[in-house]
């Protein structure tokens, strides 16, 4: 009888996931003793009543390597350590499951797990590993921001979309002698943000790490335009933060989903650089959701390709309690607790940061 493994996509979508699933899939098929099953949004489909299970094996993962998304599914909400459930006064309460679902899991004849998923999804995993499950963790966020990794896959994709809005916008801002702001995700590190505006040659941008000045970006605008004319574009992370100030954020009503929701940097600043007497015209653009879609870049499918197969040979090897990393030219397994000891910030000391400041862009700092 073959060992069961069983794969799952948690946390928000990322382009490069079916590209681990179908890593994970053909290196199993090339034992005899492994095959795969996949769990319909993230642990959901195994607590799910009737459960969401399904069969992967290489005929129904061929040719998903390019395709956005999961096929699996994915979920931001519940978990097995938070269970969603309603009781009979409408209120809502949650629940741990987690040991139900441990059993459920065994009783299954699941021998190994495979979570895909962010920062939060590996400390799911983390807990999970402490409690007896046999689990692996594949870093996913367009954000760059999990620790012990050189890149999470699904970064550069983000990268890609976000370097191409910023070209198109150069051009809008110059036929209108506009200062364009252009907010892209980033919650508490300004990966996406940074490396879209070097790559887009924007004048200004402006990232959670570096607390900004609203004089500064004030003297930058005024420093690109002469008796009306010129333009600039102002890259701006979601979590940017002027100095002495905070995130825009809010408490998010789905239930189940404790995150914050960032977002409207891009409005405030608009307003505030109005406000402080600047009189050019402006505009803003918020990119969202069009970052996390569509078809990862070629580095995204090898490294995601690259995480699947090493995480079905951690599993086949019985390693568990690892979350596998690129090191470059690497790929290793890193212990769940140093994997989310803390967060990948961008260092205003980095070399990326240098790089920002050697074109003449500005920080908005100084």
């Amino acid at each position: 009888m073959k060992k069961k493994a069983l794969i799952l996509t948690g946390g928000g979508d990322c382009p490069g996931l079916n590209a681990v699933i179908r890593g994970v899939v053909k290196r199993a098929e090339l034992t005899d003793d492994w095959e795969v099953v996949g769990s319909i949004q993230s642990f959901d489909g195994v607590l799910h009543e009737p459960q969401e299970i399904v069969e992967l094996n290489g005929s129904n993962v061929a040719g998903i390597h390019y395709q956005g998304g999961t096929i699996l599914g994915t979920t931001t909400k519940g978990g097995p350590f938070a269970w969603p459930t309603k009781g009979k006064d409408g209120a809502w309460d949650f629940v741990d499951r987690s040991d139900e679902m441990i059993q459920t899991l065994k009783d299954m004849g699941v021998e190994a797990v495979i979570s895909i998923g962010g920062d939060g999804s590996q400390r799911i995993s983390n807990r999970l590993y402490d409690q007896g499950l046999n689990i692996i963790g594949v870093p996913k966020t367009i954000d760059n921001d999990l620790l012990s990794t050189d890149y999470t896959f699904g970064f550069q994709t983000a990268v890609q979309v976000a370097t191409e809005a910023v070209d198109r916008l150069v051009t809008t801002a110059a036929s209108h002698n506009r200062v364009i702001i252009l907010e892209v995700m980033g919650r508490d590190a300004g990966w996406i943000a940074l490396s879209s505006a070097i790559a887009g040659g924007a004048e200004v941008c402006l990232i959670p790490e570096i607390p900004y000045k609203l004089d500064v970006i004030l003297e930058k605008i005024n420093t690109r335009f002469k008796k009306g004319r010129g333009h600039v574009i102002i890259v701006v992370a979601e979590g940017a933060v002027e100095q002495g100030g905070g995130a825009l954020s809010e408490v998010s009503d789905e239930i189940g989903n404790e995150n914050l929701k960032l977002g409207g940097v891009a409005h405030k600043l608009l307003h505030d650089l109005k406000t402080a007497g600047c009189d050019v015209d402006m505009r803003e653009t918020v990119l969202g959701h069009l970052q996390r879609g569509g078809t990862p870049t070629a580095f995204d499918r090898i490294l995601a390709t690259q995480f699947g197969v090493s995480a079905m040979e951690l599993a086949i090897e019985g390693n568990f309690g690892k979350m596998v990393a690129y090191q470059h030219p690497n790929i290793v397994p890193v212990p769940f607790l140093e994997a989310v000891k803390d967060q990948n910030f961008v260092s205003p000391d980095s070399a990326l940061v240098a790089t920002a400041r050697g074109t003449g862009m500005s920080l908005g700092d100084k």
